[in-house]
């Protein structure tokens, strides 16, 4: 047997080597267009590098979980924004809050055992300047704000707690004395609200009990949340509207390694509803999410478009595990808005969901304005592939006069389902490969 050079050969295996990376890196986006190599960059941020570090019980805070602290912690943010910045570090033990804001080249970092706590007295939450449900409105601050905070951070192992019991409970209430009411009728604070805050990165943090939306992002470009745990439950007690994660008007966001569990949905893509969303200037395109490497445990859909959304484009979801998800891929097709959802991949799937992909419009509070012809809403160029799923109904899709659909592809689909009804009718262009149900080939 000829044995080789070992310069050689070490040339060789060199060779395959960079080819291996080369051919991991070069990704590409649904529309073809290529992947920025910021997407493969999943560096952690390490607390020695976030500037000078603001303990906050060397600055007059005490470890009491009784007692409401808010002011003595907001002015430490303050103080560290005015001296040039540095990190607000939450030590072992739990703080009580109520909204805190932070400035200008500060972050946030809770050691392992560390728990935020956040009041469950609204009273503790101003009513400022805000978005929420797609329009900009004054509404409630969230437990941990940040606006205009470039580079912003939330880093450590530690625990941000809604403490949401009481704001749930409220909420049912109001439900049972009015079935018609709105999630905005009933005063409930975010957990977390960042606004125009570029190049934000969230790691190994828990965010749980959330009185609303779990975190919600507005206006922002380059977002990485990298390993988070974003739990509220769904029984004994269910916790409403405790979205994980809202993505509105974003560019650039990477969502890798971690579990999500809310009684809502885990991923939901907003940018404004309503007859003229599209031309309302607060309002905005969503482009290029990559969410990866993730469990999924009960949640109303694992990724959502709408109900307050315009525009999702190049939007990739992969490498996923689910768990009693009610939905696996959700189009609300939501008949006051235009919207358009295009070139949306969701790829290498296992698990169990009760709808695989569903379709149907969404008129839980719909209102025309005046606007006499219905807009049209599209979705087009949606693939499905690489997915193992047991769920009760498979193509979960009913839609009007005003929807249309294009330009659909399922490739590699092993679905097991109660509901096996399929009618690619309703959908202009339809790519089956390798496609069974139940053990019987659709293409």
């Amino acid at each position: 047997m000829k044995i080789l050079n070992p310069l050689l050969l070490f040339l060789i295996l060199s060779t395959q080597v960079a080819f291996t990376q080369t051919a991991v890196n070069e990704d590409y986006w649904p529309d073809g267009s290529k992947i920025s190599p910021w997407f493969h960059d999943y560096t952690k941020l390490e607390l020695k590098d976030l500037g000078k570090q603001y303990r906050i019980t060397s600055h007059g805070v005490l470890a009491d979980s009784t007692l409401l602290q808010t002011q003595k912690i907001q002015r430490i943010i303050d103080e560290a924004s005015q001296s040039g910045g540095g990190v607000i570090i939450i030590p072992k033990g739990t703080f009580l809050s109520g909204a805190i804001f932070f400035k200008p080249n500060t972050r946030l970092h809770l050691e392992e055992g560390a728990v935020l706590k956040g009041s469950d007295d609204i009273a503790n939450y101003p009513k400022i300047p805000s978005r929420m449900e797609g329009q900009n409105l004054d509404y409630f601050a969230a437990l941990v704000n940040a606006y205009e905070v470039d580079g912003f951070s939330i880093t450590g192992k530690g625990t941000i707690n809604g403490n949401g019991l009481n704001f749930w409970k409220a909420f049912w209430k109001r439900r049972e004395e009015d079935p018609n009411c709105t999630n905005l009728e009933v005063s409930r604070p975010r957990l977390v609200f960042i606004w125009k805050s570029n190049d934000v990165q969230l790691q190994d943090v828990k965010l749980i009990n959330a009185g609303f939306w779990s975190s919600h992002y507005y206006q922002c470009n380059n977002i990485k949340i990298l390993d988070l745990t974003i739990t509220s439950p769904h029984e004994p007690i269910k916790a409403p509207s405790t979205d994980a994660i809202d993505l509105d008007v974003v560019n650039n966001v990477l969502i890798k390694g971690c579990y999500l569990a809310v009684n809502d949905d885990a991923i939901a893509l907003k940018g404004g509803k309503g007859p003229w969303a599209d031309e309302d200037p607060n309002n905005g395109e969503n482009t290029h999410i990559i969410i990866e490497d993730s469990e999924f445990g009960f949640c109303h859909s694992a990724l959502t478009n709408g109900s307050e959304s315009i525009h999702n484009k190049n939007v990739i979801m992969r490498n996923i595990k689910i768990q009693d998800a009610r939905r696996l891929l959700w189009l609300k097709m939501r008949p006051d808005t235009p919207q358009h959802y295009e070139f949306i991949t969701v790829e290498n799937i296992t698990g169990q969901a009760y709808s695989m992909i569903y379709v149907k419009p969404w008129t839980q509070f719909f209102d025309l304005k005046g606007r006499k012809e219905v807009p049209k809403s599209f979705s087009d160029h949606i693939t499905m592939k690489n997915i193992n799923l047991e769920c009760d109904i498979f193509f979960d899709v009913a839609i009007t006069e005003h929807d249309r659909l294009a330009e659909f592809k399922f490739e590699n689909l092993k679905i097991k389902a109660k509901n096996d009804t399929f009618d690619p009718s309703i959908v202009s262009g339809f790519d089956l490969k390798n496609v069974r149900v139940n053990g019987k080939a659709l293409d």
